[in-house]
């Protein structure tokens, strides 16, 4: 099974679908022919740990009735899951087969109360039994599961390994790492239990696969030490194999690195697409030319005992209909595991099932937003992926991975395109799932969402930020709150889950402003337009507006000092002295129960121990904002497209004092019902065989000007009979204006 090149993600990332990255990358590398094998080290380690023979070995590790002088006093929490260590060796496999999917049969036994030993996160059950009371069995079974994997991870964290996480792995190291010296510093320690772990797999693969390439997957801080630990181990067994780091951290943190320690462990790293500078380094390690013959694309490297910035081929990156589509092969599709944490609904969406990860473009066509990191490539450099193609990459992977849910990880999604891509599927018949992110903007109309939803739109999510109009403008969102409400309201009409980003202690954000944007949020939830939302504080980064202009935004960066290592998160000073960190806590809990349905009656100034003042938004502002929405007005270019089944006709003649007339009876059928439509004749006809040439399964797409003039030509009054009864009631079924 020798490959030219191996890619992995390291520990920890999700534990219910593998992170895209490398999988992005052995598509494109299939392109050209160059063979590689990939790996996600993180589900793999997870399930060693997690197993019988993974907790024989931990508990032996622990135990705790050796002598106390070698071990700190441990919590009566950790005592007394080592006390029921037999249970939890009796259970663990069956538990990891269930939330793989493998023995659904055990929901029964696990929401029985008598088959899971219990530690301390089973003590929030009585509090959230009226939570998650409402699941079937199998998602209540999951979250206990959940909750009892916790618990043994509370033991690994507390015995074993302090810097564990289900989805990262010493975050704190990586985390704002200016200096390497810390990192540097525990790499130089003893490995840890769960490195040897680490250790034991990666070995196996690499003398499996034997690559002359080592590609190591970085998305997030979490990552970051074990991607260290990875490229230690293989410096020191296997230091003919060349190694690089790419991915979102790098991306993002890495951009001035200048410490030479670091290439004790990498050969490269490489910034942006990754596509061009991995095959440039392919080619200069494979192909036996002079050094001074190598060309990178935005390549790190130790030359002189100095770190240099290589971008010196001349090379144009690949478009995004070349770069293929991403190829899951070689990793453990089948072993992937469903959690449920939280209630939060689109967290739980996140962890709960397995999703293949596409693009619809790249980039963001928006690219505004002060907050976000506007100025470098991954957001500024847009370029969206023609529908057919996306619709042909999501056929590919059904077919491959059997797995018909699509999460597409764009920072927004654009509109057009989205609609283009669910027309696509929807005329080649597709049954997918899919949800993406969103800008709440005024093109997602009610038609477009249900034209979403027909598709298999299941959810969406976007950033309302701070819901307070100024704010939105100082954060160049393009949107209003009474626009996102109206937005909102067209998603949950038809049927789409919508979650919202929010956003508090944004530079120049007063306390009115904060509480005034709560009490928004408030009646959002209240008139029950918006399902999720998650509330995190503001973040300064180097590469966004706000970071390159603090001045432009009324606050200070507390230094200048550019670090050798990560550079990202800044450390700032907002002159108008508020401690926002104040604030998370009523904000947080406040929305736990707003996303439940409950609690629209309290006072804000219930979810805080300290006086805010009272709101200035008025009780109803929300209300009226979806009751003052647009009118009905539409343009002549917009698409017209019917998504129904086509009717059949029934002619019958109508009299009433005397006079005749000839009618026509339309009847359709719904997935739901059976309805009819009755107009005149020639009405009739005419209806019957537009909606034929503006059915979805034809190729031409009608405008709304050339489906008024077909009608004029043999009759009048178009106006009158688009908003008349029959024509509303189509509306209703699938007659769609885009």
């Amino acid at each position: 099974m020798k490959t030219e090149i191996f890619a992995i993600t390291p520990p920890f990332t999700q534990l219910n679908t593998p992170y895209p990255a490398t999988a992005y990358i052995k598509g494109f590398l299939n392109t050209k022919n160059i063979s590689s094998t990939q790996a996600d080290l993180g589900i793999e380690v997870i399930l060693e740990l997690f197993s019988k023979k993974g907790l024989q070995d931990l508990f032996s590790h622990t135990d705790l009735n050796r002598s106390v002088d070698i071990q700190k006093p441990k919590s009566d929490n950790a005592k007394r899951i080592f006390a029921l260590q037999d249970e939890y060796l009796k259970t663990i496999d069956a538990v990891i087969a269930f939330l793989q999917g493998k023995n659904p049969t055990l929901a029964l036994q696990i929401c029985s109360d008598d088959f899971l030993p219990q530690a301390s996160r089973f003590s929030q059950l009585e509090e959230l039994d009226w939570a998650f009371g409402a699941m079937g069995t199998q998602d209540k079974a999951k979250h206990l599961a959940t909750l009892y994997l916790e618990d043994i991870s509370d033991y690994i964290v507390e015995c074993i390994d302090e810097n564990f996480g289900f989805s990262r792995y010493a975050e704190r190291l990586g985390r704002s790492a200016n200096s390497f010296d810390e990192l540097y510093d525990n790499l130089l320690k003893e490995p840890t239990y769960i490195d040897h772990i680490l250790f034991s797999v990666l070995k196996e693969k690499i003398e499996t696969v034997q690559p002359k390439l080592f590609l190591i997957s970085v998305p997030f801080p979490g990552n970051l030490y074990s991607a260290f630990r990875c490229a230690q181990w293989v410096k020191a067994n296997h230091p003919e194999i060349k190694i690089s780091m790419g991915g979102g951290f790098p991306n993002t943190e890495l951009r001035s690195l200048s410490d030479e320690r670091v290439f004790e462990f990498f050969d490269y790293i490489t910034l942006d697409d990754g596509e061009l500078p991995i095959e440039l380094l392919y080619h200069n390690i494979t192909h036996p030319v002079p050094v001074e013959a190598h060309f990178y694309k935005r390549t790190f490297l130790l030359e002189n005992s100095k770190v240099v910035y290589r971008n010196d081929a001349f090379r144009n990156n690949y478009k995004q209909a070349d770069v293929g589509t991403p190829d899951y092969t070689g990793l453990l599709l089948d072993k992937y595991i469903s959690v449920i944490e939280i209630v939060n609904p689109m967290h739980r969406m996140w962890s709960d099932g397995r999703w293949n990860k596409l693009t619809m473009a790249h980039g963001c066509y928006w690219g505004k937003c002060t907050f976000c990191d506007i100025s470098l490539d991954y957001i500024k450099v847009y370029e969206p992926v023609a529908a057919r193609l996306i619709v042909d990459r999501i056929e590919d992977l059904y077919a491959k991975t059997g797995q018909n849910g699509f999460h597409f990880v764009d920072e927004a999604a654009p509109p057009a395109l989205m609609r283009e891509v669910a027309l696509e599927i929807i005329r080649r018949k597709l049954a997918v799932t899919w949800w993406t992110n969103i800008r709440f903007e005024k093109s997602f109309s009610q038609d477009l969402c249900l034209l979403l939803k027909a598709s298999g739109c299941i959810a969406v999510s976007g950033g309302l930020e701070v819901a307070s109009d100024r704010l939105l403008k100082l954060i160049d969102k393009g949107v209003t709150v009474e626009q996102v409400a109206r937005v909102t309201r067209n998603f949950t009409e038809a049927g789409i889950m919508v979650h919202a980003y929010l956003m508090y202690g944004y530079p120049t954000q007063t306390i009115q402003e904060t509480v005034d944007s709560l009490e928004m949020v408030r009646q959002l939830f209240e008139v029950g337009i918006l399902q999720s939302g998650f509330w995190h504080q503001f973040a300064m980064t180097a590469h966004s507006p706000v970071g390159m202009y603090p001045e432009k935004f009324g606050v200070v960066k507390d230094t200048e000092a550019i670090g050798t290592f990560a550079n990202n998160d800044i450390n700032y000073t907002d002159k108008t002295g508020i401690d926002h960190n104040k604030f998370s806590y009523g904000l947080k809990k406040s929305l736990f129960n707003f996303m439940h349905g409950i609690c629209f009656d309290y006072e804000l100034q219930d979810w805080f121990d300290f006086k805010i003042p009272r709101t200035k938004i008025p009780a109803d502002f929300i209300e009226k904002a979806l009751n003052d929405g647009d009118h009905f007005n539409t343009k002549a270019t917009a698409k017209v497209v019917w998504i129904g089944g086509k009717a059949s006709a029934e002619y019958f003649t109508k009299s009433k004092k005397g006079n005749t007339w000839e009618m026509a009876s339309l009847t359709f059928h719904d997935k739901k019902e059976t309805f009819t439509i009755q107009t005149n004749k020639k009405e009739g006809e005419w209806l019957a065989a537009i909606l034929n040439q503006i059915s979805i399964s034809n190729e031409k797409v009608f405008t709304f000007q050339e489906v008024k003039a077909d009608f004029e030509q043999e009759l009048e009054n178009f106006e009158l009979f688009w908003y008349s009864k029959p024509i509303n009631t189509l509306r209703e079924y699938g007659l769609l204006v885009l």
